[in-house]
């Protein structure tokens, strides 16, 4: 019964390392195929970007060329990112075929606009791309500072005048003692 027993034993230790080794390539060709569908889809994300930024182009045209506030360009970094300024971007959704247009804020990330429709987008686009621009000419607008009243000479001989207020101080408090013990004697 031990002969049974050991022999079985063996037999199953032979076959394991057999199935692991198996087991650990067939995981390996799992995880090409997924880093392969990720780089896909990654792929993907950045072609809807780059149609998006294409459908964009009409409207950046007609933005004037002063206006610097403007930045845009796809970012291809772990998130494909559609830059239209500074603060604000587009990326895809979590299931891909979403457009969500986003602004960063210092009190975190607000989601102006989110839709399936590149024309939907660029019209979200368009609003934001208008304010910005009246932001802009509204910093631009230069109120008139108020005039300095006009300031007399400068005086110069301050720390001259403090000890003249000092010494004036001293006299008239050496006067009233000596008029204070002239009247008791």
């Amino acid at each position: 019964m031990s002969d049974a027993q050991s022999t079985g034993s063996s037999a199953a230790s032979e076959s394991r390392p057999i199935r692991l080794r198996d087991a650990l390539r067939q995981a390996r060709i799992e995880a090409a195929d997924r880093i392969g569908v990720v780089v896909e889809l990654r792929d993907a994300e950045v072609a809807r970007l780059e149609i998006l930024n294409e459908a964009l182009d009409p409207l950046f045209a007609q933005v004037p060329e002063q206006v610097d506030l403007f930045d845009r360009g796809v970012s291809q970094g772990e998130t494909p990112r559609l830059w239209i300024d500074v603060v604000a971007h587009i990326l895809m959704g979590r299931d891909k075929r979403i457009y969500r247009f986003v602004q960063d804020t210092r009190f975190g990330r607000i989601v102006l606009a989110e839709s399936h429709e590149v024309p939907v987008i660029v019209d979200a686009v368009t609003d934001y791309v208008a304010r910005r621009m009246i932001e802009r000419e509204h910093a631009m607008v230069a109120t008139p500072m108020p005039e300095p009243a006009p300031v007399a000479a400068k005086r110069r001989g301050g720390f001259g005048m403090f000890v003249l207020g000092f010494l004036l101080g001293a006299l008239a408090l050496f006067g009233l003692a000596l008029f204070a013990s002239l009247r008791n004697l």
